[in-house]
């Protein structure tokens, strides 16, 4: 049976759910704490705590975990798409930016806004059965308010059919 969109918000929404699907799927997810805390069409947020796992020697989060964070918020977004797709498609990032403005010293909510972006180009790919990619935009905050960081993520979709 095919899984629907609301069923995949649930598994990323529900805290147990996700633990297991991080341990099945991306085990380091689950060891540095990640959390989805939002998921709609339009756009998803994912938090990170700052502990012992994500600090580095210079007693603020390490990038890598920023980053895996950062495309956690897009990605949760693209698998729904994908997994909603009339035909298999994958997915894919092709390419990464990112900036650092501030020290993140705190727990980090990464959010993407760019939930159509990638709706249109996953339906463009099932569509014209050629690859497509999108730029989207994943922007996280630390418990302040502040920017920490921005990160740009380009995806790509691709359907499986010949």
């Amino acid at each position: 049976m095919e899984k629907s969109k609301k069923d995949l918000k649930k598994v990323f929404l529900n805290k147990l759910k996700l633990s297991l699907y991080f341990l099945k799927h991306m085990p380091m997810g689950f060891f540095n704490k990640l959390r989805v805390i939002e998921i709609d069409d339009e756009k998803a947020s994912v938090s990170v705590p700052f502990n012992y796992f994500t600090k580095n020697p210079f007693k603020s989060m390490y990038f890598a975990v920023q980053s895996m964070a950062a495309e956690l918020a897009s990605g949760v977004i693209a698998i729904n798409e994908v997994n909603n797709a009339s035909v298999p498609v994958s997915m894919l990032v092709l390419n990464m930016e990112a900036q650092f403005v501030k020290k993140a010293k705190s727990k980090i909510i990464f959010t993407c806004n760019d939930g159509q972006k990638i709706k249109n180009a996953v339906k463009q790919a099932v569509e014209t059965n050629e690859g497509h990619t999108v730029t989207i935009t994943s922007t996280g905050v630390d418990q302040s308010g502040e920017i920490v960081s921005i990160f740009k993520f380009t995806w790509t979709f691709k359907s499986k059919t010949k």
